[in-house]
Formats: structure tokens, sequence, C-alpha cells
């Protein structure tokens, strides 16, 4: 007879939408009346949450995979989902005799009527092994056992926390594979938003989506989708924040609603400044028309804080290139950018482009743009001392103004006393880096 599960443990990778994701899984494993381990080492049930976005994400998660089998305790299951799940569900469970089940999203982590466990498995808990039609490997079938987007979720255990509002994308970004296995753009409801942002009792709900600026298109709304939604979103919560906004639909009623909001933080996704090879990357822009965006950003709301992206070594990249979004980074003087290597991605308009950039080149590139940005991030935060600040105290001793974001920004250092979830207002007495030192006035 099998034991029934007890306890599990949830290990997260990648961006802030598998955080929510791994929150509503997490919702569904306590309804099945398990609780959480103090430590993956202690639970039934281990599952991770893994990432599949470019390469270095898919190996750090199978790195990740391997440890937590390495380290569980004699009779516990490991679980795999998420994305390498659901892009390479079928190799995972050829490939890793150490997973007990790999389970594709909206599909049940636990199902007590599953196929037996392997040989000398007696006493282990049920986990789904429902073996897909065709597979050799316990992988779950095509079609989910639940709405992933819309399940219930705990209420947040922080002052903040991740709202996805929609899954997929309708574009066609020549590097990017998400379509292909997160399907096209699916907005949910404001409504049901809504409901989760008032369940969550958070101060601080962070927007996020594969493409948010596209909220409510393929409802028939449009770019007016975000906009109310924000304007909505802002009447319940302290702050709200917006993550990665495709720049072409950065309109100037959501430049509006975003300073209104009192967290005027601008995330664009803007991959590149060369015209030319972001048509290569089957995108919109370039330099100049993303310099008078932010310029006119900055006129309206001169507190403004501005983060970016970019690819590095994308097929057909020039010294040309590298040289324009060298001056464009200097130049505009974002508060935060990242930088990543362009990463191959089997089925992408990129995969069978000519023009490979050699991987020693790439990281000099990436080298000289990071020292760069170092510098000015640096530079931009140590103009911050002296000024009064709102900080959202995070846990004790650490929170954040409307310049950072949760977990990917740099953070504010406040006096230990200051209780977390209040908004304190404080001053700017020193800068280290990426992080500010504030006290009481």
């Amino acid at each position: 007879m099998l034991v029934p599960a007890r306890s599990y443990w949830v290990e997260t990778l990648g961006c802030p939408k598998n955080s929510v994701d791994s929150d509503k899984l997490t919702g569904r494993l306590v309804a099945d009346g398990l609780t959480a381990a103090d430590d993956p080492s202690d639970a039934d049930v281990v599952v991770v949450n893994t990432c599949a976005f470019v390469e270095d994400a898919r190996q750090e998660s199978i790195e990740v995979i391997l440890g937590l089998a390495e380290a569980r305790r004699d009779g516990a299951r490991l679980v795999v989902t998420g994305c390498l799940a659901e892009r390479y569900g079928d190799e995972l469970a050829a490939e890793l005799p150490e997973v007990d089940a790999v389970v594709g999203f909206g599909h049940s982590l636990l199902d007590p009527a599953t196929t037996p466990p392997p040989a000398g498995g007696a006493g282990l808990v049920p986990v789904l092994l429902r073996p897909r039609v065709g597979s050799a490997g316990p992988v779950a079938p095509d079609v989910p056992d639940f709405d992933l987007l819309n399940l219930p979720r705990p209420a947040a255990t922080a002052p903040w926390a991740y709202v996805k509002v929609a899954e997929g994308c309708d574009r066609a970004c020549g590097f990017c594979a998400i379509p292909s296995f997160r399907g096209p753009q699916r907005s949910r409801p404001a409504e049901a938003v809504l409901a989760e942002v008032d369940q969550l009792g958070a101060a601080e709900i962070v927007l996020v989506a594969q493409d948010l600026a596209s909220y409510g298109r393929d409802q028939g709304v449009g770019e007016r989708g975000l906009v109310p939604l924000l304007r909505q979103v802002a009447d319940r919560v302290e702050r709200v924040r917006l993550l990665y906004l495709y720049p072409s639909d950065l309109t100037d009623a959501l430049v509006d609603a975003v300073c209104a909001s009192g967290v005027p933080y601008f995330d664009l996704s803007l991959q590149h400044v060369s015209r030319p090879l972001l048509r290569r990357m089957r995108r919109w822009g370039d330099g100049d028309r993303f310099r008078a965006r932010i310029d006119d950003i900055r006129r309206r709301e001169p507190g403004a804080a501005l983060r970016s992206n970019f690819i590095v070594g994308y097929p057909g990249e020039t010294e040309d290139d590298h040289d324009a979004l060298l001056r464009f980074v200097e130049e505009v003087e974002l508060d935060w950018c990242g930088f990543f290597s362009y990463s191959q991605e089997d089925g992408t308009y990129a995969a069978d482009l000519d023009g490979t950039v050699d991987p020693a080149l790439m990281a000099e590139r990436l080298a000289e743009l990071r020292e760069l940005q170092d510098a000015i991030t640096e530079r931009r935060r140590a103009d911050l001392v002296g000024e009064r600040v709102e900080v959202l105290v995070d846990s004790p001793g650490e929170g954040r103004t409307h310049r950072e974001a949760p977990e990917i920004d740099g953070v504010v250092v406040v006096p230990d006393d200051l209780p977390v979830g209040e908004i304190a207002s404080l001053v700017v007495t020193g800068a280290a880096g990426p992080d500010l030192h504030a006290e009481r006035p």
C-alpha cells in the first residue's frame, strides 16, 4: 500500500512568471493535504519548476534537478515541471532516470490512482506517472487537468507579490521559443486579476506577462487593456509595478498611467539598438526611437527609473552594431541593464541565420557592456544621496523605493526596527554599488 504524501518542497527557477506558477502549484499541494517541508531533504515530494528560456537556464535546471535528486531522502519522489518539462518532456523522462515524473503545464503533481511505483519503490509517495501515448517515460498527458493561469494561490508571504495577467505570446521574435511551448497570448479577465490582487493582501503588486503591454488584445480590448487594469490595481494597493513592456506598445496613455500610479518604473524590452540587427531579430524600433521615448518619459517624470535587457552576439551582429549599443548605453544612462549572450534555440527563426558570432568575441562584448553599465548604475545611485525616499520594508533591515523591482535590482538598507510591510519616509545617506543606505530624517 502506498504511503500518502505528507510534505512538499518546491524549487523555482527562472523568471517571475515561474514564481507565480509555483505559488499556484503550492496552493494545489496544500489543498491536497500536504504541508511545506523545512528543507528539500525532509520532503516527501520535491518539485522543480524549471526554466528553458536559454541554454544557460536549461543547464542550471538540469544541475538543480540532479542536486536535489542526490539530496532527497530515501523514499521521496522527484517531480520536474515548468518550461523544461513542457518543452523537452520526453527527452527528460528518457535521459534522467533520477526523476520520478515529468509534468507539463496544468497537470496534477499528485495522483493516488496512477501507475505503481518502479520496482523496489514500495512505500514511495504517489506522484503523477501517466505516460503520454508513444512515450517511454513518465510524462503527463497532453490535455491539462486544470487552468494554471487562473488557479487560486496562497496569500502573499512578503509585502510584495507577482501577479501574472496573461500567458503566452503572439509575437515572433527571431530569438525566442516561448510561443512554441507557452502558446499564443491568453489574457485573464480583469475581474480575475483584481480578485487575486485582493486575495494576496500585498502592499506592492508586480504585474507580469510574456507581453504585458498587449494585455487584453486577444480579448478585443487592444492597447487600452492594460491602462484601466493598472489604474484599478493602483486603487487597491500601495504600489503597482509593471515588468516587461514591448517598446512599440508604450503609448502616451500607458506612460501617463504608470507615472500617475506613483511607481514611475519602466522595464522596456529593447534587446538592441541597431536597426538592421533588430529587423533580423524581427523586432520593432532602433536606438533613436528608443532614446526619444526615454527622453519623453524623463521629461514627464524626472524621477522615473528605467531598466532594459540587451542581447549580445545575435547572428550578424557587427562591430558597428556593438559600438552603437555601447554609445546608447553610455548616453542614455538607464538605471538598470541586463546583458545576455545570444542562445541558439531550436525552432526559432534565428537558429538558421548566418553570421554566427564567435563565443569568445561575445564574451568580450558582454564584459565591455557590463563594465560600462556597472559604472553608470553606481553613479546614478550615488546621485540619490541626500534625497528623501519612500521605502517599502521587505524584510528586517531591507527595503525598496519605486526605483527597485524586487529580486532583480538593488535594495535599500534601512534601520532594523522598521516594521516589515511599512512604507517609511527616509533619507538616502549612502550608496554602495547598486544598493543604497537610508535613515530616518
